[in-house]
């Protein structure tokens, strides 16, 4: 996130999009209604009927896979009406010319034909974005998990820069994290092109950086597989895996092929708390502790690095993260110096500049601090791109983009839309929730969310047992009759195991991210 989850309560418009918020990020989601019973304006544009709607001034039931025309038709109708930040455009951006073309090619009554809304609803959104003192983007998975996703980022850039709404107070570009220090282990290197604070392994100042701090020659420049691309080279480049608190078997698309693709490897270890789907196909399992059994520090959403205090001890053999690996790595030749958390985070301040001024001592407050902190002096940055951008002459830029379809659509076989997400109930592939017996009373089952209209022609009844087919493989779940998903579209939440959502889901990857196309395919749906 640009901005803070407190900077929430004082935004006057809020612009939710690609985001079940208040299920998928509930804490943020209360601070957005908290923002409402304030005075706060919220839209929303989703493919489907989400809590916040009940709180939207406006509710933009966009097709999936239309994001990119949603955004440019918002920039377009803001340029069109005079409401562009002129002066801050000038001032903290460069190559807006570039772009003005582009964004004139998606007028409000074009983009309304491609995303299935109302041209007018569209006008008063853009318009009420723009004029807002302080407005804010919220986003999620909605927009990133499309063969198209980097590019959706980028146009929500354009949109919120065209506007002027990027580095000041409770504005911003706001990306919500799927779990829980996804921000942290990107920040300290857990990607395969980059060494902890961004420097790229490409980079010969980079790696000869490491080499000394690490006490090792000749480091790779080449960067790595990524997760969602490294199962193609399983029993080939790939002879050994290792997954830490991955359950690759019901969060990658296409979960099936990747099943046979985990067999062709020689060797295969799971570290994980408990036995997960894919832990079971593993040849050894390192049983690890809790986020409760464990000391050290999470960086949030929002770039907040807080300390994290053991509350009990693990139970069994199991044992802390940082030290299985440290005991493999002294294995494998290789003995670092840790002892502790704490000098694992004094490491990681040493080689980071974004957290070069943070230590446990200064993280003892519990509100902890905000990156980029990069003097012991510092304050910590919760706006960011306040002064100047943190790109080379301190501007940001404006990039091409146009809208493109999915990789998928409709046809006579596969009639209807299949989009996915998670429920408030669950996390993730329910390796924790699905253990809670109150939850599954709640949400114990996998279910398919379907238009009353669509089910009626099908000759469905809500709650009885279906089949879902893709192009890729088959599943039987329950059908939800509902109108939260509009007619032609389907909705599975991909947390449970007895009916896998991403059996059905298309593996095509954004050629730049290499995230694939979770949020779109096409499937049909038959009674048993």
């Amino acid at each position: 996130m640009t901005n803070t989850i407190k900077g929430i309560l004082d935004t006057e418009v809020i612009f939710v999009t690609g985001s079940n918020t208040t299920e998928a990020h509930p804490v943020i989601g209360a601070n957005i209604r908290q923002a409402w019973l304030r005075g706060a304006k919220i839209i929303v544009a989703d493919p489907r009927r989400i809590g916040l709607v009940d709180n939207a001034e406006i509710f933009l039931q966009i097709r999936p896979g239309t994001n990119i025309a949603l955004y440019n038709g918002m920039l377009n109708i803001i340029m069109e009406e005079g409401l562009l930040a002129e002066d801050y455009i000038k001032e903290r951006t460069e190559n807006f010319d570039s772009i003005r073309d582009v964004i004139k090619e998606y007028p409000a009554e074009k983009v309304a034909e491609i995303c299935g809304i109302d041209a007018g609803e569209l006008r008063k959104a853009a318009i009420m974005f723009a004029k807002a003192n302080t407005a804010a983007i919220f986003y999620s998975m909605g927009v990133t998990q499309f063969a198209n996703g980097t590019h959706g980022v980028m146009s929500l850039s354009n949109l919120a820069l065209g506007a002027g709404k990027v580095g000041k107070d409770s504005c911003g570009i706001n990306p919500l994290r799927g779990q829980n220090n996804v921000q942290g282990t990107c920040d300290v290197g857990v990607l395969t092109t980059v060494y902890p604070g961004y420097q790229q392994v490409a980079n010969p100042d980079a790696k000869a950086k490491f080499e000394k701090a690490w006490g090792v020659e000749n480091l790779s420049p080449t960067p790595g597989f990524t997760l969602t691309n490294m199962s193609d080279h399983f029993g080939e480049e790939i002879k050994v895996a290792y997954f830490m608190g991955e359950n690759l078997l019901l969060a990658d698309a296409d979960v099936f092929m990747r099943r046979e693709q985990l067999k062709k490897l020689d060797f295969l270890i799971v570290q994980d708390i408990f036995l997960t789907e894919t832990a079971e196909l593993a040849d050894v399992v390192l049983p690890a502790a809790g986020f409760a059994e464990k000391d050290g520090t999470i960086t949030n959403t929002e770039r907040r690095v807080q300390r994290v205090r053991k509350a009990i001890e693990p139970p069994g053999s199991a044992k802390v993260d940082w030290e299985i690996i440290s005991e493999i790595s002294k294995r494998l030749g290789y003995v670092n110096k840790f002892s502790s958390p704490r000098q694992v985070f004094d490491e990681i301040a040493s080689v980071t500049p974004q957290y070069g001024g943070m230590d446990y001592d200064r993280l003892e407050d519990i509100n902890g601090l905000h990156w980029p902190c990069p003097t012991k002096d510092h304050p910590g940055t919760p706006v960011l791109h306040k002064a100047q951008f943190s790109r080379a002459g301190g501007k940001a830029t404006f990039m091409q983009i146009h809208h493109t379809e999915p990789k998928e659509h409709p046809d006579h076989e596969y009639p209807l839309t299949l989009t996915t997400g998670r429920l408030l109930y669950h996390f993730h592939t329910r390796t924790l929730s699905g253990k809670v017996e109150g939850l599954n009373k709640k949400s114990g089952r996998s279910i398919i969310e379907i238009n009353p209209a669509d089910a009626q022609a099908l000759g469905i009844v809500d709650g009885e047992r279906i089949r879902a087919t893709s192009r890729r493989a088959s599943i039987e779940t329950h059908a939800l009759v509902t109108d939260r998903v509009g007619k032609g579209v389907v909705f599975m939440p991909f947390h449970f195991a007895d009916g896998p959502a991403n059996a059905l889901t298309n593996p095509e990857r954004d050629p730049m991210s290499l995230i694939p196309e979770l949020k779109i395919c096409t499937c049909r749906l038959e009674k048993l």
